[in-house]
Protein backbone atom coordinates (compact mmCIF):
# COMPACT_ATOMS: atom_id res chain seq x y z
CA UNK A 1 0.00 0.00 0.00
CA UNK A 2 2.82 2.48 0.11
CA UNK A 3 5.98 2.81 -2.33
CA UNK A 4 9.33 4.46 -0.73
CA UNK A 5 11.66 6.41 -2.41
CA UNK A 6 14.87 5.03 -3.26
CA UNK A 7 16.87 7.72 -1.66
CA UNK A 8 15.20 6.64 1.54
CA UNK A 9 16.52 3.13 0.66
CA UNK A 10 19.87 1.50 1.93
CA UNK A 11 20.93 -2.02 0.51
CA UNK A 12 22.64 -4.17 3.26
CA UNK A 13 23.39 -7.23 1.18
CA UNK A 14 20.29 -8.64 0.33
CA UNK A 15 17.90 -6.82 2.34
CA UNK A 16 16.63 -3.34 1.98
CA UNK A 17 16.46 -0.99 5.00
CA UNK A 18 13.89 1.83 4.84
CA UNK A 19 14.78 4.55 6.64
CA UNK A 20 12.77 7.26 8.61
CA UNK A 21 8.99 6.45 9.22
CA UNK A 22 6.39 6.28 6.34
CA UNK A 23 2.83 6.29 5.94
CA UNK A 24 0.25 4.01 4.16
CA UNK A 25 -0.50 5.61 0.63
CA UNK A 26 2.84 7.25 0.18
CA UNK A 27 3.96 7.86 -3.09
CA UNK A 28 0.43 6.33 -4.74
CA UNK A 29 -1.39 7.45 -7.77
CA UNK A 30 -4.80 5.89 -7.23
CA UNK A 31 -6.99 5.27 -10.31
CA UNK A 32 -9.38 8.16 -10.34
CA UNK A 33 -7.96 10.60 -8.01
CA UNK A 34 -7.48 13.03 -10.98
CA UNK A 35 -10.41 12.77 -12.63
CA UNK A 36 -13.32 10.26 -11.33
CA UNK A 37 -16.20 8.38 -13.38
CA UNK A 38 -18.44 10.69 -14.26
CA UNK A 39 -16.55 14.00 -13.78
CA UNK A 40 -16.45 16.58 -16.14
CA UNK A 41 -12.86 16.92 -17.63
CA UNK A 42 -13.08 19.91 -19.83
CA UNK A 43 -16.12 22.41 -19.88
CA UNK A 44 -17.83 24.16 -22.44
CA UNK A 45 -16.23 27.38 -23.30
CA UNK A 46 -12.66 26.49 -21.84
CA UNK A 47 -9.81 27.75 -23.80
CA UNK A 48 -7.84 24.49 -25.27
CA UNK A 49 -4.26 25.25 -23.80
CA UNK A 50 -1.06 23.08 -23.24
CA UNK A 51 -2.68 21.76 -20.26
CA UNK A 52 -6.13 20.94 -21.11
CA UNK A 53 -4.52 18.71 -24.85
CA UNK A 54 -1.93 17.20 -22.17
CA UNK A 55 -5.59 16.28 -20.29
CA UNK A 56 -7.12 14.88 -23.69
CA UNK A 57 -4.30 12.56 -23.99
CA UNK A 58 -4.57 11.30 -20.86
CA UNK A 59 -7.55 10.64 -21.20
CA UNK A 60 -6.99 8.67 -24.29
CA UNK A 61 -9.12 11.13 -26.16
CA UNK A 62 -7.68 12.01 -29.81
CA UNK A 63 -10.29 14.60 -30.92
CA UNK A 64 -12.79 16.78 -29.32
CA UNK A 65 -15.43 19.23 -30.70
CA UNK A 66 -14.20 23.34 -30.50
CA UNK A 67 -15.67 26.16 -32.01
CA UNK A 68 -14.03 27.21 -35.40
CA UNK A 69 -11.63 29.84 -35.65
CA UNK A 70 -13.74 33.51 -35.96
CA UNK A 71 -13.26 35.27 -39.22
CA UNK A 72 -12.42 38.72 -38.68
CA UNK A 73 -12.32 41.47 -40.75
CA UNK A 74 -10.11 44.85 -40.41
CA UNK A 75 -9.30 47.81 -42.51
CA UNK A 76 -8.35 51.44 -41.84
CA UNK A 77 -9.55 54.35 -43.62
CA UNK A 78 -7.90 58.06 -44.54
CA UNK A 79 -6.48 59.64 -47.15
CA UNK A 80 -3.50 60.45 -45.35
CA UNK A 81 -2.39 56.98 -44.63
CA UNK A 82 1.26 55.28 -46.14
CA UNK A 83 1.97 52.08 -45.78
CA UNK A 84 5.10 50.84 -44.13
CA UNK A 85 8.38 50.26 -46.36
CA UNK A 86 7.59 53.30 -48.55
CA UNK A 87 9.03 56.83 -48.50
CA UNK A 88 7.53 59.47 -46.30
CA UNK A 89 5.70 62.67 -47.70
CA UNK A 90 4.75 65.67 -46.37
CA UNK A 91 1.04 65.76 -44.63
CA UNK A 92 0.91 62.18 -44.51
CA UNK A 93 1.20 59.60 -41.30
CA UNK A 94 2.23 55.72 -41.60
CA UNK A 95 -0.95 52.78 -41.04
CA UNK A 96 -0.34 51.22 -37.93
CA UNK A 97 -3.40 50.89 -36.84
CA UNK A 98 -3.84 47.42 -38.67
CA UNK A 99 -0.61 46.00 -37.32
CA UNK A 100 -1.53 47.43 -33.98
CA UNK A 101 -4.75 45.33 -34.69
CA UNK A 102 -3.08 42.29 -36.18
CA UNK A 103 -0.81 41.94 -32.78
CA UNK A 104 -4.02 42.39 -30.63
CA UNK A 105 -5.74 39.76 -32.58
CA UNK A 106 -2.20 37.62 -32.59
CA UNK A 107 -2.17 37.68 -29.11
CA UNK A 108 -5.61 36.76 -27.90
CA UNK A 109 -5.66 33.74 -30.57
CA UNK A 110 -8.72 32.12 -31.99
CA UNK A 111 -9.09 34.55 -34.81
CA UNK A 112 -8.96 33.68 -38.96
CA UNK A 113 -7.61 37.21 -40.01
CA UNK A 114 -8.82 39.00 -43.17
CA UNK A 115 -7.07 42.06 -43.71
CA UNK A 116 -8.65 44.43 -46.41
CA UNK A 117 -5.44 46.93 -46.14
CA UNK A 118 -6.35 50.72 -45.96
CA UNK A 119 -9.35 52.04 -47.78
CA UNK A 120 -9.37 56.03 -48.69
CA UNK A 121 -11.79 58.31 -47.45
CA UNK A 122 -14.36 58.03 -50.38
CA UNK A 123 -17.65 57.32 -49.20
CA UNK A 124 -18.39 54.01 -51.94
CA UNK A 125 -15.37 52.36 -51.00
CA UNK A 126 -15.77 52.40 -47.57
CA UNK A 127 -19.57 51.00 -48.33
CA UNK A 128 -18.05 48.82 -50.89
CA UNK A 129 -15.57 47.42 -48.04
CA UNK A 130 -18.08 47.10 -45.33
CA UNK A 131 -20.36 45.12 -47.58
CA UNK A 132 -17.13 42.52 -48.95
CA UNK A 133 -15.83 42.29 -45.16
CA UNK A 134 -19.77 41.62 -43.87
CA UNK A 135 -20.27 38.73 -46.70
CA UNK A 136 -16.99 37.78 -45.64
CA UNK A 137 -16.20 37.94 -42.16
CA UNK A 138 -18.02 37.11 -38.42
CA UNK A 139 -16.85 40.54 -36.73
CA UNK A 140 -15.22 43.78 -38.66
CA UNK A 141 -13.09 46.39 -36.92
CA UNK A 142 -12.48 49.75 -38.56
CA UNK A 143 -10.07 52.30 -37.06
CA UNK A 144 -10.83 56.02 -38.65
CA UNK A 145 -13.73 57.84 -39.85
CA UNK A 146 -16.26 57.36 -36.97
CA UNK A 147 -15.84 61.03 -35.47
CA UNK A 148 -17.26 63.84 -37.09
CA UNK A 149 -15.27 65.04 -39.54
CA UNK A 150 -16.54 65.87 -42.96
CA UNK A 151 -14.91 62.54 -44.71
CA UNK A 152 -16.41 60.59 -41.51
CA UNK A 153 -18.36 58.31 -43.40
CA UNK A 154 -18.29 54.84 -41.08
CA UNK A 155 -21.25 55.85 -39.19
CA UNK A 156 -23.80 57.20 -41.53
CA UNK A 157 -22.94 54.05 -43.87
CA UNK A 158 -23.77 51.88 -40.64
CA UNK A 159 -26.84 53.65 -40.36
CA UNK A 160 -27.18 52.60 -43.75
CA UNK A 161 -26.47 48.97 -44.59
CA UNK A 162 -27.02 48.08 -41.17
CA UNK A 163 -27.35 49.07 -37.32
CA UNK A 164 -26.02 51.67 -35.66
CA UNK A 165 -26.01 49.90 -31.56
CA UNK A 166 -24.03 52.87 -30.01
CA UNK A 167 -21.92 55.56 -31.12
CA UNK A 168 -19.92 57.61 -28.78
CA UNK A 169 -18.80 56.61 -24.95
CA UNK A 170 -17.93 58.76 -21.78
CA UNK A 171 -14.40 57.72 -22.16
CA UNK A 172 -10.62 58.68 -22.42
CA UNK A 173 -9.04 58.27 -25.00
CA UNK A 174 -11.77 56.69 -27.69
CA UNK A 175 -14.55 58.62 -27.37
CA UNK A 176 -15.86 58.21 -30.69
CA UNK A 177 -16.21 54.41 -30.51
CA UNK A 178 -19.12 52.93 -32.43
CA UNK A 179 -21.01 49.30 -32.26
CA UNK A 180 -23.35 48.27 -34.58
CA UNK A 181 -24.62 45.13 -36.95
CA UNK A 182 -24.11 44.52 -40.60
CA UNK A 183 -26.29 41.22 -41.51
CA UNK A 184 -24.89 38.64 -39.63
CA UNK A 185 -21.57 40.78 -38.93
CA UNK A 186 -20.89 42.34 -35.92
CA UNK A 187 -19.11 45.68 -36.47
CA UNK A 188 -16.45 47.59 -34.07
CA UNK A 189 -16.14 51.14 -35.35
CA UNK A 190 -12.40 52.03 -33.59
CA UNK A 191 -11.26 55.67 -33.56
CA UNK A 192 -8.26 56.82 -35.76
CA UNK A 193 -5.88 57.64 -32.69
CA UNK A 194 -3.41 54.58 -32.18
CA UNK A 195 -3.62 54.88 -28.67
CA UNK A 196 -7.77 54.74 -28.75
CA UNK A 197 -7.99 51.84 -30.79
CA UNK A 198 -5.47 49.94 -28.29
CA UNK A 199 -7.77 50.83 -25.36
CA UNK A 200 -10.99 50.47 -27.14
CA UNK A 201 -10.02 47.32 -28.16
CA UNK A 202 -8.87 45.92 -24.72
CA UNK A 203 -11.89 47.38 -22.91
CA UNK A 204 -14.85 46.28 -25.43
CA UNK A 205 -13.30 44.17 -28.41
CA UNK A 206 -11.71 41.97 -26.03
CA UNK A 207 -14.82 40.56 -24.12
CA UNK A 208 -17.22 40.47 -26.99
CA UNK A 209 -14.66 38.36 -29.42
CA UNK A 210 -14.19 36.29 -26.44
CA UNK A 211 -18.21 35.31 -26.22
CA UNK A 212 -18.40 35.12 -29.68
CA UNK A 213 -15.55 32.24 -30.08
CA UNK A 214 -17.74 30.24 -27.08
CA UNK A 215 -14.90 30.78 -24.57
CA UNK A 216 -16.03 31.64 -20.87
CA UNK A 217 -16.07 35.01 -19.31
CA UNK A 218 -12.37 35.71 -17.88
CA UNK A 219 -12.62 37.91 -15.34
CA UNK A 220 -10.51 41.47 -15.62
CA UNK A 221 -9.08 42.01 -12.48
CA UNK A 222 -7.90 45.49 -11.05
CA UNK A 223 -6.29 46.23 -8.15
CA UNK A 224 -5.18 49.49 -6.08
CA UNK A 225 -1.94 51.12 -5.81
CA UNK A 226 -0.16 54.61 -4.45
CA UNK A 227 0.20 56.84 -7.80
CA UNK A 228 3.41 58.51 -7.41
CA UNK A 229 3.16 61.90 -8.95
CA UNK A 230 0.13 64.09 -9.69
CA UNK A 231 -2.15 63.76 -12.80
CA UNK A 232 -4.21 66.63 -14.30
CA UNK A 233 -7.91 65.15 -14.99
CA UNK A 234 -10.88 66.67 -15.63
CA UNK A 235 -14.53 65.21 -14.49
CA UNK A 236 -16.74 63.87 -17.01
CA UNK A 237 -15.41 60.87 -19.00
CA UNK A 238 -13.14 57.51 -17.25
CA UNK A 239 -10.09 58.08 -18.32
CA UNK A 240 -7.28 55.08 -19.43
CA UNK A 241 -4.06 56.61 -18.58
CA UNK A 242 -0.56 54.32 -19.63
CA UNK A 243 0.89 53.60 -16.44
CA UNK A 244 3.90 51.80 -15.29
CA UNK A 245 3.68 49.64 -11.83
CA UNK A 246 6.43 48.33 -9.90
CA UNK A 247 7.21 47.12 -6.66
CA UNK A 248 9.54 47.79 -3.94
CA UNK A 249 11.47 46.52 -1.58
CA UNK A 250 8.40 46.18 1.05
CA UNK A 251 5.74 44.59 -1.53
CA UNK A 252 4.50 48.21 -1.64
CA UNK A 253 2.34 48.63 -5.23
CA UNK A 254 3.07 52.15 -6.37
CA UNK A 255 2.24 53.25 -10.05
CA UNK A 256 3.28 56.63 -12.29
CA UNK A 257 2.34 57.57 -15.41
CA UNK A 258 4.44 57.00 -18.91
CA UNK A 259 4.67 60.86 -18.61
CA UNK A 260 2.64 63.00 -21.86
CA UNK A 261 -0.69 60.81 -22.24
CA UNK A 262 -1.75 62.05 -25.77
CA UNK A 263 -3.76 59.61 -28.15
CA UNK A 264 -1.63 59.55 -30.89
CA UNK A 265 1.65 58.45 -28.65
CA UNK A 266 1.77 55.15 -29.34
CA UNK A 267 5.13 54.73 -27.61
CA UNK A 268 3.56 55.55 -24.14
CA UNK A 269 1.41 52.11 -24.56
CA UNK A 270 5.05 50.28 -25.70
CA UNK A 271 6.47 51.54 -22.60
CA UNK A 272 2.92 50.82 -20.14
CA UNK A 273 2.76 47.57 -18.62
CA UNK A 274 -0.82 48.83 -17.10
CA UNK A 275 -3.88 51.40 -17.54
CA UNK A 276 -4.24 53.84 -14.45
CA UNK A 277 -8.20 53.52 -14.64
CA UNK A 278 -9.62 57.27 -13.26
CA UNK A 279 -13.43 56.99 -12.96
CA UNK A 280 -16.00 59.76 -14.34
CA UNK A 281 -16.23 62.26 -11.81
CA UNK A 282 -12.55 61.71 -10.65
CA UNK A 283 -11.09 65.45 -11.15
CA UNK A 284 -7.11 65.68 -10.51
CA UNK A 285 -5.69 62.88 -8.60
CA UNK A 286 -2.62 64.53 -6.08
CA UNK A 287 0.51 62.17 -5.36
CA UNK A 288 0.03 60.12 -2.61
CA UNK A 289 -3.72 59.24 -3.43
CA UNK A 290 -4.74 55.31 -4.39
CA UNK A 291 -5.60 54.74 -7.91
CA UNK A 292 -7.25 51.78 -9.88
CA UNK A 293 -4.83 49.55 -11.75
CA UNK A 294 -5.47 47.36 -14.54
CA UNK A 295 -2.63 45.42 -15.90
CA UNK A 296 -1.65 45.09 -19.54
Amino acid sequence: DTVVMQEQVTLDGIDAVVGGTHKPGENIRRAGEDIRQGEVALSRGQRMGAAEMGLLASLGLAEARVFRKLRVAIFSTGDELLQPGTPAEAGRIYDSNRYTLRGLLSELGGVELLDLGSIRDDRAAIEAALLDAAARADVIISSGGVSVGEADYIKQLLAEVGEVVFWKIAMKPGRPLAYGRIGNSHFFGLPGNPVAVMVTFKQFVTDALQALMGRAPVANFTFHATCAERIRKTPGRVEFQRGILSQDASGALSVRTTGAQGSGMLSSMSRANCFIVLPMDQGNVEAGSTVEVQLL
